[in-house]
């Protein structure tokens, strides 16, 4: 499903959008129109929506989105004349919105869940490696008293709640995935950050707290992987890896396999550390691991 719906007060008018995004109204009294979700396919309207049209082959679906109670669409410039007749009396926008302004529009409509909660990214070449990494992080965050969720290819969730979704997952399905998570009351996300999970661009408008890889080859970079998924971070970011201290303390754990170092474990504790846990507090964590063994 590709829609995103309201979360909070925020009120997001016609008028509003076109005075944001460089958009013209047809007509032009539409302007206090009020729109609670937007979605880019006819199938995931709901009443109040504003139906994205991205290409002018879309005008065809007009008259089905009024149906489905869609409040107003945007369409490309090009479709104008076609499109006002095609659309009968549903209110127009015209222009276009890259994938950065759609982002920022569904972030918007959505509450700006992802400010809601520490979110952490696993990226690397491997798919089974990113599962066990994400899967380790998990457990420890879980142990460390924050509810979790898990956006995967391989299995998404929001704490214990299964998530049923189709990937990759475009720019309005994660934040409409970020706003369940923040509705249920989540601390912290992680996300496997490999082209399975996450479409190109996917994770505009989305805050990267902390961006981790277990054995970084020397082609991933934190730059490289913004420009490709979009995602905000601060200047100084770098790539999480596992720390000599981190493979100590998983040393420590029951956690940690009888053969020695767990990988995936010595990167969760790196990530959780770079995130700003106290030592002492993951230190605790593990030995309360220990003792329910």
């Amino acid at each position: 499903m590709s829609a995103v719906s309201e979360a909070g007060s925020q009120r997001l008018t016609l008028g509003g959008l076109a005075q944001r995004y460089g958009l013209d109204m047809e007509p032009g009294f539409i302007a206090n129109v009020t729109i609670t979700s937007i979605a880019d396919d006819v199938d995931s309207l709901s009443p109040g929506a504003l139906f994205i049209a991205r290409t002018p082959s879309a005008i065809a679906a007009l008259p089905r989105a009024a149906q489905a109670g869609a409040y107003a669409a945007l369409l490309p410039r090009s479709a104008r004349g076609r499109a006002e007749t095609e659309g009968g009396e549903l209110p127009l926008l015209f222009g276009s919105l890259d994938e950065r302004r759609l982002g920022d529009l569904a972030s918007a409509i959505a509450g700006n869940p992802s400010n809601s909660m520490a979110v952490f990214a696993v990226a690397g070449d491997d798919r089974s490696a990113i599962e066990a990494d994400v899967a380790a992080l998990f457990d420890l965050l879980h142990l460390l008293g924050n509810p979790v969720a898990v956006i995967s290819a391989d299995g998404s969730r929001s704490m214990e709640r299964s998530l049923e979704l189709s990937y990759p997952l475009g720019v309005l399905d994660v934040q409409r995935v970020l706003s369940v998570c923040a509705e249920d009351g989540v601390a912290a996300v992680i996300i496997a950050l490999d082209a399975h999970t996450i479409a190109e661009a996917g994770l505009e408008s989305v805050t990267m707290d902390v961006l981790g890889i277990e054995r970084n080859t020397g082609h991933a970079s934190v730059e490289g992987l913004r420009s490709r998924y979009g995602f905000a971070v601060d200047e100084d970011m770098r790539l999480t890896t596992p720390t000599s201290e981190a493979r100590q303390l998983s040393l420590e754990s029951a956690m940690s396999s009888a053969e020695g170092i767990s990988e995936p474990l010595a990167l969760a504790i790196s990530m959780v550390l770079a995130a700003g846990v106290r030592r002492n507090n993951v230190r605790s964590a593990l030995r309360v691991s220990r003792e329910l063994r």
